[in-house]
């Protein structure tokens, strides 16, 4: 009992026990703080991995939009070629004209009314079978005449009379 009190009042057991204590705090500190980093780095690893496979995705359907847009484009060029689009293009461009025509001229506005309840009257009776349609009598005698049409218009015309 006698030499646990003298090792007990000792300076140099006093600093040693300190030092242990010390050390044995810091071993254990390194022991949490090289856990945690591995936790980080799983966890850096995991993200990287989820942000690579959303990266790989995100360039799939891109790549597939790209392909759909040119498609798309290609199809529309094809579509605008058309013989059915140049002529709703006509049309888009005669119904445009019209309205500023009925907004802007004095007197246009009566003439063209009338003038366009006549075309939709010839238009209904063909449709209703009331008489032949005027587009078959101008493609078939068109192709025969050299000034453009002119000529059968008026052989329609004499031809419903």
């Amino acid at each position: 009992m006698e030499f646990v009190i003298v090792i007990v009042k000792s300076p140099f057991a006093w600093g040693l026990a300190i030092g242990l204590g010390f050390f044995v705090y810091t071993l254990f500190r390194l022991g949490v703080s090289n856990r945690e980093l591995s936790r980080y780095k799983r966890m850096l690893s995991d993200k990287m991995e989820v942000e690579a496979e959303l990266m790989q995705r995100l360039k799939a359907e891109r790549q597939k939009l790209e392909k759909e847009n040119e498609n798309l484009r290609v199809e529309v060029s094809i579509l605008s070629e058309k013989p059915d689009a140049k002529i709703e293009n006509e049309l888009e461009i005669l119904l445009r004209a019209e309205k500023s025509m009925v907004m802007n001229a004095p007197g246009f506005p009566a003439a063209w009314e009338t003038a366009k309840a006549n075309a939709a009257d010839q238009i209904a009776n063909e449709l209703a079978g009331k008489s032949m349609p005027r587009r078959i009598f101008k493609k078939l005698f068109s192709r025969g005449t050299s000034s453009g049409g002119q000529e059968s218009l008026e052989s329609t015309r004499q031809g419903e009379s």
